[in-house]
């Protein structure tokens, strides 16, 4: 389901005008007071693309999947306000309880990769590689996708992967199937595939517009089939930007998320998750240097917190992510003060079927991982 769709089923009440005339300082006062008030029925995951104004009242930071699931531990939690975007919040509502309910301060805070793959699109590019390859294929979706499309992978015998996990799971994967098909991101797929050893010219590219693979060769050398899909704000970090940074700074080491293409990848020096690029930094020795390929918030709050290193981005005018950047104080007050108020807007809740089929794929990695 695409934003817009989503937007249109669950509905999107405007802003009230007042808080574009409230202080800064007013909302944040607020913010805290209902916090307090609310003490360990309210839990607020943040994303580590979010605003500063946002991570400041956090209860806890991290990738999608490790907020969900921090937030399925915190039983006492009645409402989950999850900083993020919608598919994270389905994570969230699959893997909480029937009694939380998960709220989304901004139902425009959408994913323009999980967009790319929608359910219809899946359904009916499925039986068309089976005509292609049989059944061998086994369907694996990053994380970063609706519940649909993890519902579909978990129906058809598959699995989710993290940014963090997926080389364990595209290995796992081959050790069922002949083939794998990997959704959304074609990027994270094409880099783990190829660190295993996969060579580039034995993965082909679905794509879901024209319902063609794109491929030129023998279909029997196929292995991987990635779904013609990518982040919009990895995607914009070029090869040029890594050959400006070797120019301008000779010593910088550059690191880049793997949703990131093969081209930057590979002129890179080190490539990893989110997660492993905040470690990198942390264990990096003062007086080190840096240029980070990732999400402009969380590249800048990195630079903050390590001020004895040299830290830029790889891209110096590459932009947040916008969906992301939905999500910010005065949304998140609106949220607040309407539960004060005994309203519950935003909610996310997953179908039950879709919300069954889709915990068989969290929880056949969760084994795994």
């Amino acid at each position: 389901m695409s934003i817009l769709e989503m937007v249109e089923q669950h509905g999107q009440v405007a802003l009230p005008e007042r808080y574009a005339n409230m202080s800064v300082e007013e909302m944040e006062k607020r913010v805290r007071e209902i916090k307090e008030k609310f003490g360990e029925e309210l839990f607020l995951p943040g994303h580590h693309y979010q605003k500063d104004e946002v991570v400041k009242f956090s209860d806890s930071t991290g990738d999608s999947l490790q907020l969900a699931q921090v937030a399925a531990k915190n039983t006492k939690a009645k409402y989950i306000v999850f900083c993020g975007v919608h598919f994270m919040a389905e994570t969230a509502d699959i893997l909480t309880t029937d009694e939380q309910v998960v709220i989304l301060p901004d139902m425009r805070a959408g994913c323009s990769m999980a967009d790319m793959a929608d359910i219809e699109q899946t359904e009916r590019a499925w039986p068309k590689l089976h005509e292609l390859f049989g059944d061998t294929i086994l369907p694996l979706t990053y994380v970063n996708s609706t519940a649909a499309i993890k519902a579909f992978c978990g129906r058809n015998g598959g699995a989710t992967v993290t940014s963090s996990n997926a080389k364990q799971m595209v290995a796992w994967a081959f050790t069922q199937k002949e083939r794998i098909l990997f959704l959304p991101d074609q990027h994270l797929g094409r880099n783990t595939a190829y660190d295993l050893g996969v060579p580039l010219e034995h993965m082909a590219v679905w794509d879901p517009q024209t319902d063609q693979l794109e491929y030129e060769g023998n279909l029997e050398d196929i292995k991987v089939i990635l779904w013609k899909g990518h982040c919009s704000v990895h995607q914009n970090f070029t090869v040029k930007n890594v050959e400006n940074i070797r120019k301008k700074y000779p010593n910088m080491n550059v690191i880049v998320h793997p949703e990131c293409c093969r081209e930057v990848v590979a002129v890179s020096d080190y490539a990893g998750s989110t997660k492993y690029i905040i470690d990198m930094i942390e264990q990096a020795p003062a007086g080190s240097e840096w240029a980070i390929g990732t999400e402009m918030n969380l590249v800048q709050r990195i630079i903050a917190q390590h001020p004895d290193k040299h830290i830029v981005s790889v891209n110096p005018y590459m932009c947040p992510c916008l969906t992301m950047n939905r999500i910010d104080l005065p949304h998140l007050l609106w949220t607040l003060e309407s539960l004060e108020q005994g309203e519950v807007v935003n909610v996310i809740e997953v179908d039950k079927e879709v919300a069954k089929d889709a915990l068989l794929a969290l929880n056949r990695m969760l084994a795994l991982a």
